[in-house]
C-alpha cells in the first residue's frame, strides 16, 4: 500500500475526479465570467466583443461605488460584531448554568431560510404594526421611524437582521475553539492566580488565533458578497440606500438584461474579495505558533 501511494501517478489519479469537479463548477464559470464581461450582451442575442469597455464603464459607475460603500460598511459591521460573539462563546464556554440552552437558542437563526428571517424582520419593522415601532410608542415616541423607507436608516436597521442570522454560526465556531484549550492551561493559570478576565483574554483567546483569522475571513467575504436578505426586504431601495454590490449586479444583469456588465460587475467583486483575503492573511501573519 505504501509503495502504490508513494507513486505520483497514483496520487495524480485519486486527485483527478477532485480537480476536475472543482475546474467544473469554480475555475471554469470563473473564466467564464471574465470572458463575458468583455463583451456586449443581454443574454439571448450574439455577443459582441467590446474589450475593457464594460471594466472603464464600471470604474466610472457611481452607482456601482456607492453599492461597494455599502457592501464595505456591512463588513466593517460583520468584523465588529465578531468581538461580540467572540464574547458570547467565553461565557457559554465557563460553565455557567443554562449554558446549553443558550448555545440552542443562539443556533435558531441558522435553521431558518434568509427568506424567513427577512419575511419576520418585515414584520419586526412594519411602521404601523411592526413590534419595534409598538414599543417606541409605549415609550411615549410620537414619530416612530419607517425603517424601510427612509434612506438614512435603511442600511444600518438591515444590518441588524444580517448580523442575528449569523450570529449562531459564529459563536459555534468560537465555542468549539475554545472547548478545544487544554483544562491543564487553565487550571495552571487559576493556580497562579490569574482572574476569569485575564485566563480569557490571555490565554484562551490567544490560543484560537488561527480560529479568529479564519472567522474574519469569512465575516469579511461573506459581506462582501451578500444578497438574498437585502434583496427580498429592500430590493436595494429607497433609491439605492441599501443596495450593495451583489444586489446591483442582480439588478444589472436580470433587469436591465445587460448581462456582459453585470458579469464585468461580478468579475470586480470577485478580484475584490480576493484582494481582501490576501489583505487580512498579509496583515494577521505571524510567525509563531503556539503548541499546547
Amino acid at each position: 500500500m505504501n509503495k502504490m501511494m508513494s507513486n505520483k501517478w497514483i496520487i495524480a489519479l485519486y486527485m483527478l475526479p477532485a480537480l476536475l469537479l472543482l475546474a467544473l463548477i469554480i475555475y471554469i464559470p470563473i473564466v467564464l465570467t471574465g470572458y463575458y464581461g468583455l463583451n456586449d450582451w443581454n443574454g439571448i442575442k450574439a455577443m459582441t466583443f467590446v474589450g475593457l469597455e464594460n471594466y472603464k464603464e464600471l470604474i466610472g459607475d457611481k452607482a456601482f461605488w456607492s453599492s461597494a460603500l455599502h457592501s464595505l460598511l456591512l463588513a466593517l459591521f460583520s468584523c465588529l460584531s465578531l468581538i461580540l460573539y467572540l464574547a458570547v462563546s467565553l461565557v457559554l464556554a465557563s460553565k455557567i448554568k443554562g449554558a446549553n440552552t443558550l448555545r440552542k437558542i443562539y443556533l435558531i437563526p441558522m435553521l431558518l431560510s434568509s427568506v424567513a428571517i427577512a419575511q419576520l424582520w418585515l414584520k419586526i419593522y412594519h411602521p404601523s404594526n411592526g413590534l419595534i415601532n409598538i414599543f417606541l410608542e409605549k415609550l411615549g415616541v410620537v414619530n416612530t421611524p419607517e425603517w424601510l423607507a427612509n434612506t438614512d436608516i435603511v442600511l444600518f436597521a438591515i444590518f441588524l437582521p444580517i448580523l442575528w442570522q449569523y450570529a449562531g454560526f459564529y459563536i459555534l465556531i468560537y465555542y468549539a475553539a475554545l472547548k478545544g484549550v487544554p483544562k491543564e492551561v487553565e487550571e495552571a493559570a487559576t493556580i497562579d492566580g490569574a482572574t476569569a478576565w485575564q485566563i480569557a483574554y490571555r490565554i484562551k483567546v490567544p490560543l484560537i488565533t488561527e480560529v479568529l483569522k479564519v472567522t474574519l475571513v469569512l465575516a469579511m467575504v461573506g459581506s462582501l458578497k451578500y444578497f438574498d436578505l437585502i434583496y427580498v426586504m429592500t430590493g436595494g431601495g429607497p433609491n439605492g440606500a441599501s443596495e450593495v454590490m451583489a444586489s446591483y449586479m442582480y439588478r444589472i444583469a436580470f433587469k436591465s438584461f445587460d448581462f456582459g456588465y453585470a458579469s464585468a460587475v461580478s468579475f470586480f467583486l470577485l478580484l475584490i474579495c480576493l484582494v481582501v483575503t490576501w489583505l487580512i492573511r498579509a496583515l494577521t501573519a505571524s510567525k509563531e505558533q503556539i503548541q499546547y
